[in-house]
């Protein structure tokens, strides 16, 4: 209420803190304040009431929750309210996790302060974000800052470039220092720099000027021409990669499936695969049903799982987390693109891509990767 009535607010907060109150927390409960009116604000207030005795508890309307939060410590607030990711009603409210990092690794912060942050533990704060978010069924947002996964995911040649040479042209501080990790990203803007970044990444040592290089890079190009995007779908491409580089054994090979899918009288839905696989130079035949065609597929080699001999452990714990979908280009005959991530007892996570003028085809070739 200090906008619509500065004079009055100030005399009900003087009256609750003359009266025993011990933290009198400013609450932009709207989320419409902007931080150098919260400067203004705390300015006033702190001249009745001392600052380590106030807090600020600020909403996310204008996109300025941690700004907000920021400007009221730097004014003289002691206690700053928040939640993990951001949560809350409306738009969310201050984020811890770009707060906390923010209050420990910024200078401004963290030379004036005292700060009862201990360098550990802030190590675990990327996992603590991406915890929550596993505990509410939620995919976690990649962009958001210090823990997302995109936070320090580098695409332009240029920008890899310089980050090899120096992380601090493109890196406000090291991931590590918040449990993240760097990312070289491959799509259609990549040069020679992210290719040889990402290959060494999944453990693929190789000189620059191997011709072998320039191949993958030409090949991923020409892919994402027709629709493919290596942009996330990094099992995919060290799939695509070793193929190149080197030769890998197709453990299982596709030879032919069929994918049906009828309503019953009943009104039931049902989704039937055939799949004849080839594996290790057998011939197997599976079947499955699901509640779609690419959940069909999967039941299909799944369920036939202990026919794969040696390769069933493997595919024992596998499961799909996510399925995506994305129409390249307008109509019913368009280019289709499939994502999927994939997750294993592990814990560990990765994404295959699929494309096609078919659906079902680009679902499936995702699923085989």
């Amino acid at each position: 209420g200090y906008k619509a009535n500065p004079k009055y607010t100030m005399s009900c907060l003087k009256a609750a803190y003359d009266n025993g109150a011990r933290w009198i927390v400013l609450c932009d409960t709207n989320g419409g304040t902007l931080p150098h009116e919260v400067t203004k604000i705390v300015n006033e207030v702190v001249k009745v009431i001392p600052g380590k005795n106030l807090g600020i508890h600020a909403h996310n309307d204008t996109g300025n929750a941690v700004s907000n939060s920021l400007a009221a410590v730097l004014a003289g607030v002691r206690q700053v309210q928040g939640t993990i990711n951001g949560l809350g009603e409306r738009c969310g409210n201050a984020n811890l996790m770009s707060l906390i990092p923010t209050f420990y690794l910024k200078k401004d912060f963290s030379d004036k302060f005292e700060i009862n942050i201990k360098e550990n533990n802030i190590k675990n704060i990327t996992q603590c974000s991406r915890l929550l978010d596993e505990i509410l069924n939620r995919k976690p947002n990649k962009h958001l800052p210090y823990v997302g996964a995109a936070a320090f995911s580098h695409k332009g040649g240029l920008h890899v470039s310089a980050v090899q040479k120096d992380p601090k042209t493109y890196e406000h501080i090291s991931p590590e220092e918040v449990g993240n990790v760097r990312n070289i990203v491959v799509s259609d803007q990549a040069g020679k720099s992210n290719i040889l970044s990402r290959l060494k990444t999944i453990g693929i040592d190789i000189k620059e000027n191997d011709p072998k290089v320039k191949k993958l890079l030409s090949e991923v190009k020409d892919r994402e021409f027709i629709g493919y995007s290596y942009d996330g779908a990094d099992a995919s491409f060290e799939l695509l990669a070793r193929r190149i580089m080197s030769k890998i054994p197709r453990y299982i090979l596709i030879k032919e499936y069929d994918v049906s899918v009828k309503k019953n009288s009943s009104g039931k839905i049902i989704s039937s695969a055939k799949a004849h696989l080839e594996v290790d130079g057998e011939k197997i035949v599976c079947e499955g049903e699901g509640n779609g065609p690419v959940n069909a597929l999967d039941n299909a080699i799944r369920q036939n799982v202990d026919r794969l001999a040696k390769y069933s452990k493997y595919l024992k714990d596998l499961k799909l987390v996510d399925y995506k979908v994305r129409i390249l280009n307008t109509g019913t005959e368009a280019v289709t693109r499939v994502s999927i991530e994939s997750t294993d007892s592990k814990g560990k996570n990765w994404f295959t891509i699929g494309v096609s003028t078919n659906i079902i085809d680009a679902s499936f070739k995702a699923l085989i990767d």
